[in-house]
């Protein structure tokens, strides 16, 4: 008891001679930092998708060796359910890249409607942080969902360190540029603020409809490529799926080698082609830190 009572006066002696002349004790308290998202995790995340990029390949490789098991069961040849098997482990990452890709766009589309709505806001005498926060509750669906964390990121953090937070998250070149402007208005304010605000929707609107038209003319491209790789094996599949002489050549060592070699080249030729025709996104200017997310396993937009 005596040296903890020693203890607690010398310590009290010492707060007090610090604050009596003017030079307190700092404790400076270390903060767990969080760790920010890999280009993986951010890609499922705005794809929708609750999983870790680890268990987004585990699902994919399931369902690869389900497809492949099914194949082989029926053809009775291994051999030819090897492309079918690969083509269904990727099934996963086409499917949550188009639906990435349609939420991205959903969210670039609205943003013309949501700045009109931040401009009249301001013009019926709301601030821009209440402009703003009003898009969790009245703005576009899109935008609702971006920005429904926003009202509680603001009173915690303050409003640019909040708009900063929800660009983060987003990590979409059109948001990027969006919500800079939006910190500085906020920071510099002014008249001018509906007027800018006004063209940037301007703008917005010119990019989304390049981008929708860029979309289309690679549609087709996309279509016809994947039309090309499916329909051989397709035919390959129907040929082995009864007893005969097909069956019979694709078990033979001679046919393993040409269902090799043909697998070999569409894959190839489905690479190339992707590579030719994936969108590269456009480069994150505004970022920070990040480069713009790439799929968990190779996906294109």
């Amino acid at each position: 008891m005596r040296l903890a009572s020693a203890l607690c006066s010398g310590l009290a002696a010492y707060l007090m001679a610090g604050f009596l002349t003017g030079h307190p004790p700092q404790i400076k308290l270390r903060r767990r930092a969080r760790p920010a998202l890999s280009a993986g995790q951010l890609w499922l995340v705005q794809a929708g998708v609750s999983l870790t990029p680890r268990q987004f390949w585990a699902g994919s490789a399931a369902v690869g060796l389900a497809i492949f098991a099914l194949v082989a069961m029926v053809t009775n040849t291994p051999v030819v359910a090897i492309v079918p098997g690969a083509s269904g482990a990727a099934l996963p990452r086409v499917y949550f890249a188009r639906q990435r890709g349609r939420r991205m766009r959903e969210l670039q589309s609205t943003w013309p409607d949501g700045l009109r709505e931040i401009v009249a806001g301001i013009s019926a005498g709301m601030s821009l942080p209440q402009a703003v926060t009003a898009l969790a509750a009245s703005g576009p669906e899109p935008l609702q969902r971006a920005f429904a964390r926003f009202p509680a990121l603001v009173r915690m953090l303050g409003v640019s360190p909040a708009l900063e937070v929800t660009k983060a998250e987003l990590a979409d070149p059109t948001s990027d540029r969006v919500i800079e402007v939006l910190i500085l208005a906020h920071e510099r304010g002014g008249r001018v603020v509906t007027e800018v605000l006004r063209d940037l929707a301007e703008a917005t609107t010119a990019d989304v409809r390049t981008l929708e038209e860029i979309a289309t003319d690679r549609l087709e491209s996309k279509i016809n490529a994947r039309a090309v790789f499916v329909l051989p094996w397709l035919v390959l599949l129907m040929l082995t799926a009864q007893p005969g002489h097909f069956r019979d050549f694709y078990q033979s060592p001679g046919g393993v080698l040409v269902v090799a070699v043909a697998g070999v080249a569409s894959l190839l030729g489905m690479w190339i082609v992707g590579r030719l025709s994936r969108d590269l996104g456009e480069e994150r200017v505004f970022s920070g830190a990040h480069p713009a997310p790439a799929a968990p396993a190779g996906a294109d937009r």
